[in-house]
C-alpha cells in the first residue's frame, strides 16, 4: 500500500531573518562583484585602481568568482600595439554571478500567472502548467522513460531527467515502492500561489511512469524536499490519463 499522504499545513507568514553580514574576505569579493557589473567589463588592474587594493589580492577574488562560475574574461580590444607581454584580460560578470543581487523572476512570473488568471480565468493556468511541465521533461526524455524496461528503471530516468532540469532529483526505495525525490525546485515561489503547477507536474509523474503516484511534500509548501510515493505493487504497462489517481495535498489557493 502507498504511504499514507502527510497532511497538509497551514501556511503562516514568517518573518524575513537578514543574512549575517560577510567576512571582511566576503566584503571585498561582493565589492570586486559589484565592480565588475556595475562598471565591467573591466581589467583587473582598473578593479585595483578603483577599490584601492594590491594586485595580488585583485587576482585572488578574480579567480574565485571565475573558479565559482560568476565571473569570466575575454580580451581587451587592442587600441594600440603592445609593446610586450600577454593580451590584456577584461572581466565581467556571468548571469550566476549577477544573481548574488537579486532578480525578480520570481516576482516576474508570480504577476503574468495572476494577469493570467484573471484575464483567462484559471482554466488558463491549468493549461499553462500542464504545457510547461511537458515541455520540462520534452520528447526526448519522455521516449527515454518510456524505453525502461522496469518500474524502478522508469523512476530512476525520470530522476536524472529533472536532475539535468535543475530539480537535484534521485529515486530511493521506500517501503512498497519508490520515492522520488526532489532536493531543488526552481519554481518554489510560484508553485506556493499557484500549486496548479504541482499539480500538473504530479499528475505528469502517473503518466510518464504508467501508474497512480502520490505526493507527500513539496517545497513550494514549506518542506525540504519535493517527496512522490510510486507503488510498485501493481505496476501497468500503460494507462489513459483518466485511469490515474493522483493524490496531491492541497496547497495554498489563488485568490
Amino acid at each position: 500500500m502507498p504511504a499514507p499522504a502527510v497532511p497538509a499545513r497551514v501556511a503562516v507568514d514568517l518573518p524575513v531573518l537578514p543574512a549575517p553580514a560577510p567576512s571582511g574576505e566576503g566584503r571585498t569579493r561582493e565589492a570586486v562583484a559589484r565592480l565588475l557589473m556595475e562598471q565591467g567589463p573591466v581589467t583587473a588592474a582598473e578593479v585595483a585602481a578603483e577599490l584601492e587594493l594590491s594586485a595580488p589580492a585583485v587576482r585572488r577574488h578574480l579567480d574565485a568568482l571565475i573558479a565559482d562560475g560568476e565571473a569570466e574574461t575575454r580580451d581587451a580590444p587592442r587600441l594600440r600595439r603592445r609593446a610586450r607581454g600577454r593580451p590584456a584580460k577584461h572581466f565581467l560578470l556571468t548571469d550566476a554571478g549577477r544573481a548574488r543581487f537579486g532578480h525578480g523572476y520570481d516576482d516576474l512570473a508570480t504577476a503574468a500567472l495572476r494577469f493570467l488568471a484573471a484575464q483567462a480565468g484559471a482554466g488558463a493556468v491549468e493549461d499553462f502548467a500542464r504545457s510547461r511541465v511537458q515541455e520540462l521533461v520534452g520528447a526526448a526524455g519522455a521516449a527515454e522513460i518510456a524505453r525502461a524496461a522496469s518500474p524502478e528503471e522508469r523512476a530512476e530516468v525520470l530522476a536524472r531527467v529533472l536532475t539535468a532540469r535543475g530539480y537535484a532529483a534521485q529515486s530511493r526505495e521506500a517501503g512498497h515502492g519508490v520515492q522520488l525525490c526532489q532536493h531543488h525546485c526552481p519554481v518554489a515561489h510560484v508553485a506556493a500561489e499557484f500549486p496548479e503547477l504541482c499539480e500538473a507536474e504530479t499528475k505528469a509523474f502517473a503518466e510518464l511512469l504508467g501508474t497512480h503516484v502520490q505526493r507527500l511534500a513539496t517545497i513550494a509548501r514549506g518542506d525540504t524536499t519535493c517527496t512522490t510515493h510510486v507503488p510498485l505493487g501493481d505496476f501497468p504497462e500503460r494507462h489513459e490519463r483518466s485511469d490515474h489517481t493522483t493524490t496531491v495535498p492541497k496547497g495554498r489557493q489563488s485568490e
